[in-house]
């Protein structure tokens, strides 16, 4: 039985849609503030995004990051999120939050995982004693936080498992989990509770799992299980395939995505909300994120490079003084990247600057009706020569009519 569909306290606003590809902008408005989609949203998972204070998160124009309810489950504890009232407060972070229900850490943590009808039972990793996260305990434990969007528990398994039956068992179990968080959640009237399609890759169990849980008619829709070491290919037909089938006024979340190029096909392929840890991790290896590629700024050849970290960037590090910025060079970046954690720190400003850039243009070619114009741009500038072009992206946008190897 279908429970009977929740209180919502969102609103989708769409504003455009690409005459061309499945791509839309949209306003999402949540209880702390308007998020414009499509969106790029920064992976705070201890209630901190490493490095930067909530001032400098929100100077990059964030407007909407995650949580990691697991992590936050084990420390601080629900107790103490309770006693401040929530990871808002907690984390002093005035906009919105997601939280991730933990699922995903059934295949970070297998080792330390056992999957049952009830639940996941995992040892803590940080003294090893045991915790079963029930569908229940996850929605109480996301209350307790008061994230703006929560996330139904659901049933995760790799991508690249060759066992269909454990597959569909683990799709039908992440429906039949979504009806008891339904049922434990105590605030749909502040809190705004996804659904995740699960599947794996095969498209037929992809589209049985997307009308199950458009039929519960959840605020917004995750399609989640990806990102987990599969091909691109399979990658996009899956997102392609659950797009296709969604209502037209709800957010669409794909989950763990995070490179460049992915968001950008992404967004073609009609999706509208994007997370990943790499902008922020790579940073603290040195990794700059740029239009043209990505740069290991710890190589040798930028200890003299006397100029910005990415030219025309706007991003407050490679802003000049005199525009209000630090004037921070590649040089600067070098010399402080191997042993002192500003250049991490330096870094993961830009490179959250830049995927929320990123979005920014992508939501203005939308509404400007150019995205196919500025996605062939985007190519062009990021891989220099047509031959070196991922033949997946060249696939999976000319599915939606796009041909990037036109002139």
């Amino acid at each position: 039985m279908v429970p009977v569909p929740m209180t919502s306290s969102l609103t989708f606003e769409l504003l455009g849609k690409c005459s061309v590809t499945k791509a839309r902008a949209a306003t999402l408005h949540l209880p702390h503030g308007p998020v414009p989609l499509p969106i790029f949203m920064p992976v705070a998972t201890q209630a901190s995004l490493k490095g930067l204070t909530p001032d400098q998160l929100e100077e990059t124009g964030c407007r909407l990051c995650l949580n990691n309810t697991y992590h936050l489950g084990l420390k601080p504890g629900q107790a103490t999120l309770d006693a401040i009232g929530g990871a808002h407060r907690f984390q002093s972070w005035p906009h919105n939050i997601l939280t991730d229900s933990g699922g995903f850490q059934m295949v970070s943590l297998l080792k330390l995982a056992k999957v049952t009808e009830e639940g996941v039972r995992f040892l803590s990793p940080h003294d090893g004693s045991p915790m079963l996260l029930t569908p229940e305990h996850s929605i109480s434990l996301q209350n307790s936080i008061g994230s703006d969007i929560i996330m139904q528990l659901d049933d995760v398994i790799a991508t690249t498992s060759p066992d269909l039956a454990r597959m569909k068992d683990a799709m039908e179990r992440s429906v039949r989990w979504l009806d008891r968080c339904m049922q434990a959640h105590k605030y749909p009237e502040k809190q705004n509770l996804f659904c995740i399609i699960q599947g794996g890759l095969d498209l037929g169990l992809r589209r049985e799992c997307t009308k199950a849980m458009v039929e519960r008619d959840t605020p917004g829709i995750a399609i989640g299980g990806l990102s987990g070491g599969e091909a691109k290919d399979e990658y996009c037909k899956v997102v392609d395939t659950c797009t296709g089938l969604l209502p037209e006024k709800k957010p669409r979340y794909v989950m763990g995505v995070g490179y460049p190029e992915d968001l950008v096909v992404s967004v073609a392929l009609g999706a509208d909300m994007f997370d990943c840890v790499w902008p922020t991790r790579t940073a603290r290896f040195g990794n700059a994120i740029t239009a043209r590629g990505v740069l290991n700024l710890r190589n040798a050849v930028y200890s003299e490079d006397f100029g910005p970290i990415e030219e025309g960037c706007r991003c407050v590090c490679c802003r000049p003084s005199e525009d209000g910025g630090l004037g921070i060079t590649r040089a600067y970046i070098y010399h402080v990247t191997a042993k002192e954690t500003a250049g991490a720190h330096l870094l993961t400003m830009h490179n959250v600057h830049y995927q929320l850039n990123l979005m920014k243009m992508v939501r203005k070619a939308i509404l400007e009706d150019r995205y196919p114009t500025f996605v062939k741009e985007f190519f062009s500038k990021l891989y220099n020569e047509k031959s070196k072009y991922p033949v997946w992206a060249v696939n999976a946008l000319k599915g939606v009519g796009v041909n990037l190897l036109d002139n």
